[in-house]
């Protein structure tokens, strides 16, 4: 007779569309179970001590900002009840960069790439009791605690899983996109763009407009490349998908399309492309992702694009009659004093223009080519004239807290270096 297999997740806002990805999976596997959600360590050890499965598989995502935190969590439902039918697995773009570390931060098992098809295998593997070096895209802890990695899990066409469940009704934002180069999510999914058909995007509209739900959003590196085999963006196939949208919802549905939680290339921002947001869309902002104000520093992260293109995209936005919100990373690895004050020029330049500075600090993110490198000095007047554009209203975000975070991940990776070899089965 096979198990019962219960799952407790440890449910937090930064992490939900992950997580509804996963629920997607098994509702579409046929492998659903007892599903349960946690929003605290307390409430996730009680669910786990309720749990009527006779296997209980805790689920925990996480970036690695928040990893220390977790696991601080972790060891507190450990404390409060160390059932030995649970199994603490981690995933996400932490766990898939850092298996080491999460196995030696106490979880049993680190999910390492794409979590679809291994919880789908996981879970089957848990119900039939077999052994869990069979299933894909895991790492464990061998015999000597050295984190023993099984054969990667496929990548699968996006269509092939669904964003969200239907029965759970744990609706969000579809995602159409994977692949990209410029941050931790898109090098956990791989450089190379996979997108969603546009009738898998119907049949999910389909599925929210069913439940009266009438806004759509997006998940996407990179909106304006939805379709094409790299950055350069197709707008024809961008009309498709909006077009496609559009026809599925109702007179009074609407669509949100470059802006949060996605973003555009600023040389995708082109009259022709804000005219074709212009027809569809209901947001009145877009999110572009300029990172500096210094060619130098651009050159230097493989953004592919110069200063230049970021002030044209702010000044054809604003023609259009959107606002932009432009993103700002300070401290980025080799950034000088002139470079920094080239950001804070162009910052103040574009915000004088009508557009809103979220500002960030350079965190060295596992997983990324810039895991390793140390962050640039950011002295006081740069931290002053933040703030300044703040108290103005220009500015907004949370680089202090990433600054913080940025000092204890390089911490992390001197105690973790690159180099120590994977075992594999």
């Amino acid at each position: 007779m096979p198990y019962r297999v219960s799952v407790v997740v440890r449910y937090r806002k930064a992490v939900t569309y992950g997580v509804h990805a996963l629920l997607a999976a098994l509702e579409r596997a046929g492998a659903e179970c007892e599903i349960h959600f946690g929003a605290s360590a307390a409430e996730t050890a009680a669910l786990v001590a309720a749990s009527g499965g006779e296997r209980v598989l805790v689920l925990w995502s996480f970036y690695s900002p928040d990893a220390e935190a977790m696991a601080a969590e972790l060891a507190e439902v450990r404390a409060l009840g160390d059932d030995s039918r649970a199994l603490h697995i981690a995933g996400g773009v932490h766990a898939t960069a850092e298996p080491q570390q999460v196995i030696d931060a106490g979880w049993d098992l680190a999910a390492i790439g794409e979590g679809e098809s291994t919880i789908v295998a996981l879970v089957a593997a848990l119900r039939a009791d077999s052994p869990l070096r069979e299933v894909p895209g895991l790492a464990l802890r061998d015999h000597d605690g050295v984190a023993l990695r099984t054969r990667p899990a496929p990548q699968l066409p996006l269509d092939a899983y669904p964003s969200f469940p239907d029965r759970r009704r744990n609706f969000g934002p579809i995602e159409i996109t994977r692949g990209c180069r410029f941050c931790q999510t898109p090098f956990m999914f791989g450089a190379q763009f996979r997108h969603r058909s546009v009738e898998s995007v119907r049949e999910h509209v389909r599925l929210m407009t069913a439940h009266g739900l009438k806004d759509v959003r997006f998940i996407t590196p990179t909106s304006l490349s939805y379709g094409a085999p790299g950055p350069d963006p197709d707008l024809d196939r961008v009309e498709e998908l909006l077009d496609g949208v559009r026809s599925e919802l109702p007179a009074h549905g609407r669509v949100f399309f470059g802006s949060f939680p996605s973003e555009i290339r600023p040389e995708h921002v082109t009259p022709e492309a804000m005219r074709l947001l212009k027809r569809y869309v209901a947001n009145d902002n877009i999110i572009i992702g300029a990172q500096s104000g210094s060619d130098r520093v651009l050159d230097a992260s493989g953004r592919g694009h110069g200063v230049e293109p970021v002030r044209a995209a702010v000044r054809i936005a604003m023609e259009y009659g959107f606002r932009p919100n432009v993103d700002f990373i300070f401290g980025m690895p080799g950034e000088s004093a002139a470079d920094q004050s080239d950001s804070l020029k162009l910052a103040a330049d574009l915000a004088g223009m009508g557009a809103r500075i979220h500002t960030h600090t350079f965190m060295p993110l596992p997983g990324t080519p810039w895991r390793d490198a140390e962050p640039a000095f950011i002295p006081i007047s740069t931290m002053t004239e933040l703030d300044r554009l703040a108290q103005r209203g220009d500015a907004y975000g949370h680089w202090r807290r990433q600054a913080e975070h940025a000092t204890r991940l390089a911490e992390t990776a001197r105690s973790y270096p690159r180099r120590t070899p994977r075992r594999r089965t």
